[in-house]
């Protein structure tokens, strides 16, 4: 079983948010990171036939998915960015009535929807209604009923954004557990969520892939541009101002350690470091946001804004 993307482009008024992009995929976990507006979500609606590409093509086992139509729709799961629900249905009628859609009679939809709902933790509370979940048990619906029909291709994209850091740990597990036999596309910008299950990373900027990999393999393109520096809270901004600061560690002093991503070592002291994914994502976005001056976040902690 394979996806293959052929150059695939797509193209709104003068903007082109997707660049003649390809990959061929196979089963197993695919993280696609990238910034806002990198082109992750315009690629994923093509993926699922939601959008149509300028050019290029989409083929799944050898086949154009255009062609293939309902028959591709049917092997597919998809949960979108805003995930919709309706919320007056429990959630086993939601996901019974999702399952019908799908076109399974009702005595195999309520088994399926009752087996997924305790697979994703949900099952105490099948007969609640929808607007009574919090955002993760949204979430975990939404996973749910993107797999109830068992699908071939699962494409989640941004599914763990606004979710506690708790609730993500939990996601990441249930998007590992579906991920057997399975091409599964995850589109995110939080590193965490692909660091540990992707087996592949796919990172995306203006519209191309700029780096892929492995994670270990995607990591060790930035080997030799990440630095620790021990330096003066004001050195610390300017270090803000030319290059990528990551984490900052404030002492009593007016010292800050300062782990810096950057071409070069930031000061004739700065010692190397091994890097990790959070690194490759700051070095390739650099220059698409303005990083805020060290001494003002210190600022904000010695004055207690932040808990």
């Amino acid at each position: 079983m394979d996806l293959t993307i052929d150059r695939l482009s797509k193209q709104f008024g003068a903007k082109i948010a997707v660049d003649r992009v390809s990959a061929r995929l196979v089963p197993g976990v695919y993280g696609l990171l990238g910034a806002n507006g990198a082109g992750k979500t315009t690629l994923m609606r093509m993926v699922c036939d939601v959008l149509r590409p300028t050019s290029g093509e989409i083929r799944f086992d050898g086949r154009d998915v255009r062609a293939l139509g309902d028959g591709y729709r049917a092997r597919l799961g998809y949960l979108p960015q805003d995930f919709g629900y309706y919320p007056d249905f429990t959630a086993l009628d939601f996901m019974c009535y999702l399952a019908a859609l799908k076109g399974l009679g009702r005595r195999a939809a309520r088994n399926r929807s009752l087996e997924l709902l305790e697979t994703v933790g949900l099952a105490d509370v099948a007969g609640s209604k929808v607007r009574t979940f919090s955002g993760g048990m949204k979430q975990r619906l939404g996973i749910a009923q993107a797999v109830i029909n068992d699908p071939a291709v699962l494409v989640l994209d941004e599914p763990t954004a606004g979710l506690d850091p708790k609730e993500r740990v939990r996601f990441r597990n249930l998007i590992a557990s579906f991920a057997q036999d399975k091409i599964v596309i995850l589109s995110t910008h939080i590193v965490s969520d692909v660091e540990y299950i992707a087996d592949e990373i796919l990172v995306m900027r203006a519209g191309s892939f700029v780096m892929r990999g492995a994670p270990g393999e995607v990591v060790a393109q930035v080997a030799g541009k990440v630095w620790e520096c021990h330096v003066d809270v004001r050195r610390a901004d300017e270090l803000a101002a030319g290059s990528c600061v990551s984490n900052v560690h404030y002492a009593s002093d007016g010292h800050a350690v300062v782990r810096v991503v950057a071409d070069e070592p930031p000061t004739a002291d700065a010692r190397p470091l091994d890097p990790v994914l959070e690194d490759v994502y700051l070095y390739v976005f650099r220059d698409e946001a303005q990083m805020p001056a060290a001494s003002a976040v210190a600022s904000d902690f010695r004055g207690g804004r932040h808990a």
